[in-house]
């Protein structure tokens, strides 16, 4: 079978996926591209990237028919017109969160995604983290019980210096995927309506931005064929507290519950007042052999990364997401995380953010 060729598409979180494209063998070339010549070149030397693989021109590379998928690392407002412009082009593509910033957006990939019959992922950490994946086992070995109640938040403070400038005054919800999708895929289910509040305050100036008052907005979403409402809280500035990514579920049988305080381990509710702090293990043993070592914190390759110093190396998910990007191309299958499923829990953030300046109103989700 011919080799992949990939490009990856913004260098500030980009560089970590690099290497792992570089080790997988169903990797051919890969290539990078960042609109500024001199840190394209610095990150091409130290990534051992040829020059003739370095692009400052999306459009360059779109245009380049040597390359077959695209792993777009990007700020917010380019996704959707940069997936959209690389199917286009015959790529497969591979995006960062949000998959876009309106459901017209999310319509518009899929109906492409469908008629062009190519791969698209959307890349989200939050259900390939050791965490999630220990958690998910639980659900599928059936130790959980029935799945009675599921909960996420993501709280981060993106006035924290570090941050590019268009993150301040972002609706929360318009980035609510790392809360939303543990919800959605350790259910089965898909979001079918939901309703939004937003609590606090949020200073004139950050409110001013993109017209969003709240810093602080949580959605209640009701799963589709299922009994289940499920609860989403995402926070991104004015509000004190330690960086959390969390899910919580509530079973028959079981319960799981993300830590308090980084490092203090979840817990395990076993029934009655039993109780016990886990860590998840490693996931090494779902990868090849080489992707292996990339789920350990220790081979991030910028330490100074503001996602990692909050985020805790996303829970060794990097490897996951490429590895499941390539083989759903390999396979000629779509990713778990495809466009359908992508669409529908990035909706019920936008549309989640929507009722909450709706005043609470039910809204529904489209089919995707």
């Amino acid at each position: 079978m011919k080799k992949l060729n990939v490009a990856v598409i913004g260098m500030n979180f980009g560089k970590e996926f690099v290497k792992l494209y570089q080790h997988h063998p169903d990797i051919g070339d890969v290539a990078i591209c960042q609109r500024s010549e001199e840190s394209l070149a610095e990150n091409g030397e130290a990534l051992g990237i040829p020059e003739q693989l370095r692009f400052t021109d999306f459009d360059d590379v779109a245009g380049c028919e040597g390359i077959d998928a695209v792993h777009i690392i990007t700020p917010p407002s380019t996704h959707a017109d940069y997936t959209l412009r690389a199917m286009k082009a015959g790529k497969h593509v591979a995006s960062t969160v949000p998959m876009g910033l309106s459901v017209d957006e999310l319509k518009d990939i899929c109906a492409l995604q469908k008629q062009s019959g190519l791969v698209y992922m959307m890349m989200e950490t939050a259900v390939y983290t050791r965490e999630f994946l220990y958690v998910k086992a639980l659900a599928d070995s059936g130790q959980l019980g029935t799945i009675q109640f599921v909960r996420g938040s993501h709280m981060q403070d993106m006035g924290l210096e570090g941050w590019p400038e268009y993150w301040l005054g972002f609706p929360p919800f318009w980035y609510g995927t790392h809360a939303i999708s543990p919800l959605v895929i350790i259910t089965g289910k898909q979001a079918e309506y939901v309703i939004g509040h937003g609590s606090g305050t949020l200073s004139e100036d950050l409110a001013s931005r993109y017209g969003s008052p709240y810093p602080v907005e949580t959605v209640t979403i009701k799963l589709k064929d299922s009994d289940i409402m499920a609860e989403a809280t995402r926070s991104l500035y004015e509000t004190v507290r330690q960086y959390r990514e969390s899910f919580d579920v509530y079973g028959t049988k079981m319960a799981y519950e993300w830590e308090q305080i980084e490092g203090e381990g979840a817990v395990i509710f076993d029934g009655g007042e039993l109780a016990r702090r886990m860590h998840a293990p490693d996931t090494d043993d779902l990868l090849i052999e080489q992707l292996k070592p990339f789920t350990k914190k220790e081979i991030i390759l910028n330490k100074d990364n503001v996602s990692f110093i909050q985020g805790a190396g996303h829970g060794g998910s990097h490897p996951h997401l490429v590895q499941e990007f390539v083989a759903a191309i390999t396979e000629g299958r779509a990713p778990m995380l495809n466009a359908a499923v992508s669409a529908n829990i990035t909706a019920a953030g936008i549309l989640g953010h929507e009722s909450a300046m709706k005043g609470g109103e039910k809204v529904y989700l489209p089919e995707f």
